[in-house]
């Protein structure tokens, strides 16, 4: 469990990384000086955690659940905004509160960035824990746009970073759900016999919405070439 719960924090982190990259470098610096300044006002609370305290958290079934059902929210607000930047790129004009999903980064990366301030001073042993916290920090105020800087270089393609942006939301959000299960079954699973009927009625309704839509697809995107030519003619 605790290795799923690094990875979905890398996860995160990375995909912060590239949102942070869709904006400007100072837009960037910003967002980390409110880490960072987050990571040093927590500092009082870090020290009182222990590592058992955060393994306990890590095995109870609602805090996990109820973190999962966070991740979910957020991985939906990033779909939302790759979804509705799709959009804009095809000439079809977004709700106004699709303004908001660009300037939203991630409220993850604050829980992600204490984790890193706990492991940092259990590891950093006999160090001050001040000094530990503004280490962390200022490593964070370099890192998040340094590392969004170079993704930006990296891929320069602003459409490729937005699908990375989607594919990594996704993973976040199936790594959330998986960090939900602790190996025990709440409800013991009924054998039954296959209803042939419901799979053949399943079956077919898929079939015929997928002929729906490939047919409407054919006919409808010939129509709107015709009614495109039609008005740079008139124009």
């Amino acid at each position: 469990m605790e290795q799923i719960i690094l990875i979905l924090m890398l996860f995160i982190a990375i995909n912060c990384v590239f949102k942070l990259s869709l904006w400007r470098w100072w837009q960037a610096s910003i967002y980390a000086l409110a880490v960072a300044a987050f990571v040093v006002l927590s500092c009082p609370q870090a020290i009182l955690q222990s590592k058992t305290q955060i393994a306990d958290y890590l095995q109870d079934t609602e805090a996990m659940q109820d973190m999962a059902v966070v991740i979910t929210l957020e991985s939906a607000l990033c779909f939302g905004f790759c979804v509705t930047y799709l959009r804009g790129l095809y000439g079809k004009k977004n709700p106004w509160w699709a303004r908001l999903l660009w300037w939203y980064p991630s409220l993850l990366l604050f829980p992600v960035a204490f984790y890193g301030l706990t492991e940092a001073i259990f590891t950093f042993v006999g160090t001050p824990f001040l000094t530990t916290a503004w280490l962390v920090a200022a490593s964070v105020l370099v890192l998040l746009p340094g590392l969004a800087w170079l993704v930006k270089y990296m891929v320069p393609e602003k459409d490729l970073r937005i699908e990375i942006h989607f594919l990594a939301s996704l993973f976040v959000c199936i790594l959330g759900l998986l960090s939900t299960v602790n190996g025990k079954t709440v409800y013991a699973a009924v054998d039954e016999p296959v209803d042939w009927n419901a799979v053949a009625v399943a079956i077919s309704l898929f079939v015929v919405l997928f002929v729906i839509g490939f047919v409407w697809g054919k006919v409808k995107y010939p129509l709107m070439q015709k009614r495109n030519k039609k008005r740079d003619k008139k124009r």
